[in-house]
C-alpha cells in the first residue's frame, strides 16, 4: 500500500502543460490590444487634421475675397458709389427723390 500511496502522489503533482502556441498567441494579443488605442487615437486625429486643413483652405479663400472686396471698397469710384446708393450727393448737386416708378413700370411694359 505504501507504493499507491507514492503514485497517487506523483499522479496529483504532475501538471498539464500548457501547448506551445498558447504563448505566442498571448504575446501577439496582448501587443495588439495595447496597440489598439494609440491606433485609433492616430485615425481620429488625422481625420481632424484633414477637416482642419480644409477649413484653413475655405478661410484662406475667404480671406482672398475679403482683401480684394476691401481693395475695391477703398477706390474712389466705389467709394462715390456706395455713397450715392445711401443718399449722399457731391457739392453743388441736387438730390431728386422719384417715386412710383414701380407703377409706371407696370403700366409702361417697354419703357
Amino acid at each position: 500500500m505504501a507504493g499507491k500511496g507514492k503514485q497517487t502522489r506523483r499522479r496529483r503533482l504532475r501538471r498539464r502543460r500548457a501547448p506551445k502556441w498558447l504563448l505566442p498567441v498571448l504575446v501577439l494579443g496582448v501587443v495588439g490590444y495595447l496597440y489598439v488605442r494609440p491606433i485609433t487615437t492616430y485615425l481620429e486625429t488625422r481625420d481632424q487634421l484633414d477637416g482642419r486643413r480644409t477649413e484653413v483652405a475655405t478661410l484662406r479663400a475667404e480671406r482672398a475675397r475679403v482683401s480684394a472686396r476691401l481693395e475695391r471698397a477703398t477706390s474712389l469710384e466705389e467709394l462715390a458709389r456706395a455713397a450715392r446708393r445711401i443718399g449722399y450727393v457731391r457739392p453743388g448737386e441736387h438730390l431728386f427723390i422719384v417715386k412710383g416708378t414701380a407703377a409706371w413700370k407696370r403700366t409702361h411694359p417697354g419703357g
